[in-house]
């Protein structure tokens, strides 16, 4: 059944009259682009920041990209559907969402040569089911004039922070994940310590987003802060008006790394479904997004760290220093999710 919100490719089917009339008919179509190439996406990337691609990509192409805005419960939604769905490429932030997809049995592995040069191997799956396309970094926020200019994670628990630290809630994923990847480096014991640290340090309840963050620290409630590295180009950009501005202008970037490793990084990706009816035309899209031209505008558009080396990184992302990313595996932090979300909820971090 195909679905309401997609639109659907003519067929040309047997015309009552004659081969000849229904052999011109579809050259008629195949000719004003009615019948021109297209694919299916689910998303649960915000449309604004994946439209300046979609559109590249079809001016390049002439591939039309029907989207579908998902907000909540994608790999849910695809499964429900079954081999009915019309999805060809389902695309996502975060890793975990990433393998939940896979886990479920709703992709399917894509060999390219393309795909396998661009994306350094840490940044994709073994056998080929999913692809970075993006990363962003989970860095350190701090007033201007704090005393702080190298960190590490771990040092967030040191008590000279007491009553300085803004931090979103532990339980959204952006938090989940950092705090799985330091389960995995450390295991569950000195993480649960830590996490008991950094809630001791805190300035006020874990809540609110990576800009409040920003937003409090320039209204002197912390010093410091965790947030996401795209938020500060959206803020200095205008983007998220005067305000914002002000917020990021208030602020430095630090650039933190775990003790002896790196930067902790998340991801946006893809995938094509398993049942994508369209499959050749979702792989050359995958191909196209990890191109020069489109590791570009990931950066330029959303601020995102670009996933193939020597793409162009905007200037003011370059600015925010040297990263290094941890070498921990994203898989392994992915799979460690469930148990960080416990060791949260067990220390009270959000209360």
């Amino acid at each position: 059944m195909t679905r309401p919100d997609l639109v659907t490719q003519p067929r040309c089917r047997r015309s009552p009259l004659g081969l000849r009339a229904a052999l011109a008919l579809c050259l008629s179509l195949i000719a004003t682009g009615v019948d021109a190439a297209e694919l299916n996406l689910y998303t649960t990337r915000e449309p604004g920041l994946i439209r300046p691609l979609l559109d590249a990509y079809t001016a390049k192409s002439g591939t039309k990209v029907n989207t579908v805005f998902v907000e909540k419960g994608l790999a849910e939604r695809v499964a429900a559907e079954g081999s009915r769905s019309n999805a060809d490429v389902l695309m996502t932030v975060d890793v975990g969402n990433l393998i939940e997809i896979v886990d479920k049995g709703l992709s399917q592995p894509v060999r390219s040569t393309v795909l396998e040069t661009a994306v350094p191997a840490p940044l994709r799956d073994a056998d080929g089911h999913w692809y970075a396309l993006s990363m962003r970094a989970r860095v350190l926020y701090a007033a201007k004039d704090a005393p702080v200019d190298a960190a590490t994670y771990e040092s967030l628990a040191n008590p000279n922070w007491k009553g300085k630290v803004c931090i979103r809630s532990g339980q959204h994923p952006y938090n989940t994940a950092l705090i799985a990847a330091f389960l995995t480096r450390h295991g569950p014991e000195k993480t649960e310590t830590w996490l008991k640290g950094l809630k001791a340090n805190l300035a006020r309840k874990a809540a609110g987003g990576d800009r409040d963050v920003a937003r409090d620290i320039a209204a002197d409630l912390c010093e410091i802060g965790v947030g996401n590295s795209y938020y500060i180009g959206l803020m200095k950009s205008g983007r998220g008006g005067p305000d914002q501005q002000k917020w990021a202008d208030a602020i430095k970037v630090v650039m933190p790394t775990f003790e002896g490793g790196g930067t902790h990084v998340n991801i946006s990706g893809a995938v094509v479904a398993k049942s994508a009816p369209n499959r050749e035309e979702a792989v050359k899209l995958l191909e196209y997004l990890v191109s020069d031209e489109a590791q570009a505008v990931y950066a330029k558009t959303d601020y995102e760290y670009p996933v193939k080396a020597g793409a162009t990184m905007d200037p003011l992302l370059a600015g925010l220093g040297n990263l290094v990313i941890d070498t921990t595996p994203l898989v392994e932090i992915a799979r460690n999710r469930k148990a960080a979300s416990l060791l949260a909820d067990k220390v009270g971090f959000d209360n």
